[in-house]
């Protein structure tokens, strides 16, 4: 039996995918997003070919996290300046940005390579129910 490997311009079949993050827990959400965007979910997988889907996800600032991570989780930033680095809590990124916390959770999911920029550019995340991909109609994720 021959195993086929997918080539760059057979990855050119990608879906639209939208995911509703309301009530889902941020790590096991993080993860299904994260095999959606490698293409994991197909069968023309191949681990050196960016054969994945878009990702459109909403409710972005309704994830759930467990236990007292809203408080004690931290993302540090550093400005690139001696003493400038400061650190944020997930309440106050739900607060500002909440598109970030479920970025930053997912880009942690994926391969440590150049795939992995691209990968994360099919990612599109929105803090409320409406989002701008209604013309490439999305199909919502079951799982």
């Amino acid at each position: 039996m021959k195993t086929t490997l997918a080539k760059n311009v057979q990855a050119t079949d990608r879906a639209w995918v939208l995911v509703d993050a309301k009530d889902q827990v941020l790590g096991r959400l993080a993860v299904k997003i994260a095999n959606i965007l490698r293409g994991r979910h197909k069968v023309t997988y191949t681990a050196h070919v960016d054969t994945g889907d878009y990702v459109v996800v909403i409710n972005a600032d309704k994830v759930r996290l467990t236990g007292a991570k809203e408080d004690a989780k931290e993302y540090m930033f550093y400005t690139g300046w001696v003493g400038t680095a400061y650190r944020r809590n997930v309440a106050h990124m739900r607060a500002h940005k909440p598109e970030f916390i479920i970025t930053h959770a997912v880009k942690g999911m994926l391969p440590k390579n150049r795939l992995a920029n691209d990968m994360l550019r099919k990612l599109r995340v929105f803090a409320g129910e409406k989002h701008t991909h209604e013309a490439n109609n999305p199909v919502p994720f079951k799982g």
